[in-house]
């Protein structure tokens, strides 16, 4: 790769000036070359080596303005705010046209946490400025912290039009369109961006998200095409272009924009379990496992690749083998409530109802709030004949779902069954009030107390 005049000048400073660390020689560097050598070593964060280089760079040019704003910079960067500030009142008596002079104010006021009085001075930088895209990104930074999202986009979208490359800006663009909830928008921005940088693959590839996150996977697996096209070596792309071919049910297709991202960089569990899952709806059995096990080996602790593992033997009513790994899952993570659930249904339909009793218990402990996992563990309580425990689990459940036929008549069959009639009966107006169509589930699930009299009274007084 050829190097630019420029680029060679620039490596030579750099090279010389260690050379001359190295010697205890003092060569002589203009101002410029000074400045450069400095915020090189800020970039790479070497603030002792970037100290060093200031304070020759001062001995040799104690009147340079660059080389003041410079140090002011390095102030700020040491938190040295009322330092740099003074340094800067200075230096606006003699340069007050510097649009730098607004950008170092601006700089130290943010850190200050003043955004407001920082968009001031970054306004009055606009008046004196040649680099506008610096200056309104800069702008678009201090709208970010202060959660004006509006002012932000348009800040970051007039830096653009200045410097339609600045990537950096164009995903503030994006993330600005879509914290506000406008998406369409955000599309038809990207739209107008690529006629005027088509081979922007950062801009398709933002467009196939937002397109994704609407659920358009044709159109997103077009955007995604072409971020591939421009850059073959794009793993997002590749990876959001698989996910897009999955939705779209391509799953040979998926499979083969999988492989592409573990060819790019080492596999990650996500893609293992990705092209499981598709060989399992395309029906390799076998290939589908094996990926499963190789994202259990590849991350023990995604819990996706042993539920993975756990649900396909599920699917094939292989309960034994089910039960085998989602108990290896629980010996690497026993609080995990998604495992837990796993274990109760896989033991309930083995017909271990005290082990899956547990882990009904266990899951809610660790934060399954779903109804469902309540309503398995209440008719398990009921079948071992544990009705007290039954009821006060059931009174805990009302507290999330206040409003559940499920839980009402439920609640009614177990007070009767424990001849509690004004509380069954309470129960039992309350279920009928929130759904009458389904108080069969007390016909179901409390067949010895559907026939009683005091039952159907209420059904039939409910009716009329």
């Amino acid at each position: 790769m050829q190097l630019s005049n420029e680029e060679e000048d620039y490596n030579l400073s750099l090279s010389k000036f260690e050379s001359m660390l190295k010697t205890n020689k003092v060569l002589f560097f203009d101002s410029e070359e000074f400045e450069e050598i400095i915020l090189h070593y800020l970039d790479m964060g070497k603030a002792s080596l970037a100290k060093k280089a200031l304070k020759l760079a001062l001995e040799q040019h104690p009147k340079s303005t660059g080389l003041k704003l410079v140090q002011v910079e390095m102030l700020v960067y040491d938190d040295k705010l009322d330092t740099a500030e003074k340094l800067l009142n200075e230096l606006f008596a003699i340069e007050p046209n510097n649009e730098e002079i607004y950008i170092q104010k601006a700089s130290i006021y943010s850190k200050r946490d003043d955004h407001e009085k920082a968009v001031e001075f970054l306004k009055t930088a606009l008046e004196y400025t040649d680099d506008f895209a610096d200056v309104y990104n800069l702008m678009g930074m201090e709208y970010l912290f202060m959660d004006s999202l509006e002012l932000a986009k348009e800040s970051f979208i007039k830096c653009l039009e200045e410097d339609f490359e600045d990537q950096a800006a164009l995903y503030n663009v994006v993330y600005c369109f879509e914290f506000l909830d406008q998406n369409e928008q955000a599309i038809e921005y990207l739209a107008k961006y690529i006629e005027r940088n088509p081979y922007s693959e950062i801009a398709w590839h933002q467009t196939g998200r937002l397109h994704y996150g609407l659920k358009q996977y044709d159109e997103a697996l077009r955007a995604f095409d072409y971020a591939t096209l421009i850059d073959d070596e794009f793993l997002g792309a590749f990876m959001e272009k698989a996910k897009s071919l999955e939705r779209l049910k391509r799953y040979d297709d998926a499979i083969e924009a999988y492989n592409r991202t573990i060819e790019l960089e080492d596999p990650t569990s996500y893609a293992l379990l990705r092209i499981g899952k598709c060989h399992e709806k395309l029906g390799n059995k076998a290939l589908a496992l094996k990926f499963f096990n190789k994202t259990v080996h590849e991350d023990p602790l995604l819990d996706k690749g042993w539920i993975a593992i756990t649900d396909f033997y599920v699917r094939q009513k292989n309960f034994q083998k089910a039960l085998f790994y989602v108990n290896k899952a629980l010996n690497i993570d026993n609080q995990n409530r998604l495992y837990w659930k796993r274990y109760a249904t896989i033991n309930r339909e083995m017909n271990f109802y005290e082990e899956a009793e547990f882990g009904y218990r266990k899951a809610v402990e660790f934060g399954d709030a779903a109804l469902d996992t309540w309503l398995y563990w209440v008719d398990i309580l009921q079948f071992l004949g544990e009705f007290d425990t039954a009821i006060e689990t059931l009174l805990q459940a009302t507290e999330f779902f206040p409003e559940s036929y499920e839980i009402e008549y439920r609640l009614a069959g177990l007070y009767f069954m424990l001849h509690e009639d004004t509380k069954g009966k309470f129960h039992v107006a309350n279920g009928l009030r929130l759904d009458f169509d389904n108080h069969h589930i007390l016909a179901d699930l409390f067949p010895v107390i559907w026939t009683r009299k005091i039952v159907q009274n209420a059904i039939h007084k409910h009716r009329k």
